[in-house]
């Protein structure tokens, strides 16, 4: 199959996986706006904090089986199928029913930890079961991916979204249950999210563990658990500093703010879900690295528009008003100014998520702790320096550093067991341009001078630029273009 051929069918899969995840992420975001007006910010700190132990935690229960379900089955005989299904399955659920026992014995000092006021420690049991349940639902969503079923794995986790705005706007805006009702309406989400899985689960499962396959799996995964720490960290540890260094109302806004991030991370999203399923099925194609080379290419066009666009105009966004009403409730009308940063740590992200094809095809996942690990540090370091001096502007520079510091050390360590030619002038130029803009940007924040004018000339001459250094062309903007239109 042709480069372009092999392009168009990860494009068609990324505009699915993205379809489901824009709609479903951007509903869900649109939650944001309603809690700015609702919820107290200190409240709001205190729950964008609890989630960011749930994100650590979630990473424990499920300890790399699903990437290692993803590797073993991504080529394997029917016949083998169901017990490579099986296996990491039943394993997973047995010790995700230890864990939450851990968890509900252990809760007192864990509510302490997460520095939970007295009236919401019972939000521990809400926390619990949403960890259980999105475990038990991993791996079967990881058999659709792998299997190409992109439109079914779009349709369940619409109705998952679905579901957690239909009650958050019940419980919160008529029952006026508070932060509790963001854990109500998770819970019901993916517990429903489970019952949708279950006759795909039953269609694969042989209620046996291979021993051999287990121990084979948790070779493969176990590294990943730390490597996923280390990643969580990164995007998570902001979050308990902020509140720790800066008070829960701080921690409220700076995760408002966060949350308008959401438009590079639905793109490095999509293009996760598809990416990893596609370089392992294609890693043996004589043209592979050539292959990868243009996706970094192709993803860096796709991701510098959109950072540049959302930069430029974000605070025109956080103050827009209809009818008297202003899309970020006023106690949050602060802090937009990391947005940016935040928006080119995820672009960051995407090439690292990129680099990973490497270490994958070469079973080199045993450095990535090592990686994720240097880059969870430098994360705590920098936001222990710059929160105290700057406030959220420094947790947010320090996930961009954390980001940069990543992307750079899988891409040494990928080049050197898997040497891809990237498309070294234009992925520098991209890069160039867009610290440029950010340059420009924030001279003119700081100097209080960032009109509409202003603006207008920086994203014109970003655009230019690019033909101007002949990085894009008529047939660069169609590829590009065909990430969020499936063509025919």
């Amino acid at each position: 199959m042709s480069i372009k051929d092999k392009l168009k069918e990860l494009t068609k899969d990324t505009a699915v996986y993205g379809i489901s995840t824009i709609v479903g992420r951007f509903l869900n975001f649109m939650l944001v706006p309603l809690y700015t007006h609702v919820l107290d910010p200190g409240d709001y700190g205190i729950c964008s904090n609890v989630y960011a132990y749930i994100a650590f935690l979630s990473i424990v229960y499920i300890y790399g089986m699903d990437v290692a379900f993803q590797k073993y089955a991504a080529n394997a005989d029917e016949k083998e199928k169901k017990d490579l299904f099986s296996t990491p399955y039943i394993f997973v659920m047995l010790t995700s029913v230890l864990l939450s026992l851990l968890v509900f014995l252990f809760q007192a000092p864990i509510n302490a930890l997460m520095e939970v006021t007295d009236n919401y420690r019972h939000l521990i049991y809400y926390m619990v079961l949403i960890m259980f349940f999105d475990a038990a639902a991993m791996i079967p969503f990881a058999n659709l991916r792998l299997q190409r079923k992109a439109k079914k794995f779009a349709l369940f986790k619409i109705i998952n979204i679905s579901i957690q705005i239909i009650l958050n706007l019940v419980l919160v805006l008529k029952m006026r249950l508070g932060i509790e009702a963001i854990f109500i309406s998770n819970l019901a989400a993916v517990v429903f999210t489970f019952i949708q899985l279950i006759p795909e689960i039953k269609r694969q499962m042989k209620f046996t563990v291979d021993k051999a396959i287990l121990k084979k799996m948790l070779l493969f995964g176990l590294p990943y658990l730390p490597a996923s720490i280390g990643a969580t960290i990164v995007q998570v540890v902001d979050r308990p500093l902020v509140l720790n260094l800066a008070g829960a109302k701080m921690c409220g806004i700076y995760q408002a703010n966060y949350k308008l991030g959401i438009f590079m991370m639905l793109v490095v999203s999509m293009f996760q879900y598809a990416w990893q399923p596609f370089l392992l099925t294609n890693a043996k194609e004589k043209n592979a690295k050539e292959i990868f080379a243009k996706v970094l290419t192709l993803f860096l066009l796709v991701a510098s528009g959109i950072w540049i666009c959302i930069s430029l105009f974000i605070d025109n966004i956080v103050k827009f008003s209809l009818f008297g009403h202003s899309f970020f409730g006023r106690n949050y009308q602060t802090g937009w100014e990391i947005v940016p940063v935040i928006l080119l740590g995820y672009l960051f992200h995407g090439m690292y998520v990129n680099f990973t094809a490497g270490v994958y095809i070469e079973e080199k996942n045993k450095y990535l702790p090592f990686i994720t690990g240097a880059g969870a540090l430098l994360n705590v370091v920098v936001n222990l320096f710059l929160i105290p001096r700057i406030g959220i502007m420094g947790a947010a520079i320090a996930t961009l550093a954390s980001y940069i510091l990543m992307a750079g050390l899988i891409f040494v360590l990928a080049q050197k067991y898997y040497k891809v030619n990237y498309e070294y002038r234009k992925v520098f130029t991209i890069i160039g341009l867009i610290l440029l803009s950010a340059v420009s940007y924030y001279y003119l924040f700081y100097t209080e001078n960032l009109f509409l004018t202003y603006k207008l000339i920086i994203l014109i001459s970003f655009v230019s630029f690019l033909f101007v250094f002949k990085i894009i062309n008529k047939s660069e903007i169609t590829a590009a273009a065909k990430v969020f239109v499936r063509k025919g």
